[in-house]
């Protein structure tokens, strides 16, 4: 593998990450191996034998993921997935066993009670806390896992992930941080003392909203090789195409995130400034509640504005009257997005709520197009 730690920049390191060393007539990047067994004479050794234990894909997906997450840091193993949440799934159903007690945030990502629904099933017992003030921290008495999710998903709230590590830590529990909405260029949780480092690359990660995929980093070899042998047993592979298709996408990834998180400083800027309250959060706001705690742990502040107007009706008018923001769920793309989040019923924010992802456009289009749907949306 091509050596890239000794490049400081990240945008260097994203173009450059997990590229094989270089061969006379060969691509940059070889193109996706489709294979579902590979030539094995003989005794049973090698990295590839079968399509759902391992791909050459999968390994130069990996490695750049890897060094983007924990540049320099060899020990560091990572493991792609086919979804986000095969990847929570993952760490938590690889670490947890009937009587174990989980610690998880009650304001994360949608799919969060349904996965407790599924721990409690098997015996997990599961306690809840919101992710702001370190909330987590009073509960984590007899806990195996915490689970971090910071920002917070849809809310934007923020932990320390330091504190609550070393009081996970000193109580002998494992740290998980799920890494989507501030991606590693935003911030590094194995860095900051976290177990696991887990994340949807469906998001910002891959950035075009045609790859759904996911990831875990870890340090302690035996954890990983349970992760692993979780994804072999259930298959939670990806297909080759996605990984190549979200390697690639990997080297604008420094480009798109410093115009995006600029893009939403703005967007929350100018909702902030407007003449109407609509409680706007965004960590890369001085006045957020989020700020301190956020700027000491993050390089940026990610591209997710959240923010309430006064009712559902005016929400839906304020998107309908967007022309540079598509209505849709996800987050992360190069082309904004938002969308009412109460229409999926999973989370506990008001009628009003809009969870808007800054895309790529030119700022000042992208800052207009609010404003003017705001107007037209008072009407």
């Amino acid at each position: 593998m091509r050596e890239t730690t000794g490049a400081t920049g990240e945008g260097t390191r994203a173009v450059r990450a997990g590229l094989p060393e270089p061969v006379k007539n060969e691509p940059t990047l070889p193109g996706p191996v489709f294979a579902a067994h590979f030539h094995l004479p003989g005794d049973v050794e090698g990295p590839y034998t079968y399509g759902r234990d391992e791909n050459p894909t999968w390994t130069l997906l990996e490695q750049a993921v890897g060094e983007l997450e924990a540049p320099g840091q060899d020990d560091v193993q990572t493991l792609v997935f086919a979804s986000g949440m095969a990847a929570i799934s993952s760490v938590l159903f690889s670490q947890l066993r009937a009587g174990d007690t989980v610690v998880m945030p009650d304001d994360g990502y949608q799919a969060l009670p349904l996965v407790h629904e599924q721990l409690r099933a098997y015996g997990i017992q599961v306690r809840t806390a919101p992710t702001g003030g370190d909330a987590q921290r009073a509960v984590l008495e007899g806990a195996r896992l915490l689970w971090i999710e910071t920002p917070s998903n849809p809310g934007l709230d923020v932990c320390d992930i330091r504190r609550l590590v070393e009081a996970a830590h000193a109580r002998g529990a494992l740290v998980a941080v799920d890494n989507t909405l501030a991606t590693p260029l935003g911030q590094r949780p194995l860095e900051l003392g976290a177990d696991f480092s887990v994340a949807s690359g469906t998001k910002q990660l891959t950035g075009h909203g045609d790859v759904l995929l996911g990831y875990v980093c870890g340090r302690d070899a035996e954890a990983m090789t349970a992760v692993r042998r979780w994804r072999k047993l259930v298959g939670a592979i990806p297909g080759p195409m996605e990984a190549w298709l979200a390697h690639r996408s990997i080297a604008t990834l420094q480009l798109r995130v410093e115009r995006q998180s600029a893009n939403a400083l703005a967007v929350a800027e100018a909702l902030r400034d407007w003449p109407e309250e609509f409680a706007v959060r965004y960590p890369g706001l001085p006045a957020d509640p989020s700020y301190k705690i956020a700027s000491q742990q993050m390089r940026r502040f990610g591209c997710v504005v959240s923010f309430t107007l006064p009712t559902r009706a005016r929400a839906e008018r304020f998107l309908d009257a967007l022309r540079l923001v598509d209505d849709a769920t996800s987050f992360g793309g190069v082309r904004s997005t938002a969308e009412r989040r109460g229409r999926w019923g999973g989370d506990a924010v008001p009628d009003g709520f809009v969870r808007f992802s800054a895309g790529a456009e030119d700022t000042e289009d992208l800052v207009a197009d609010v404003r003017r749907a705001l107007r037209e949306s008072a009407d």
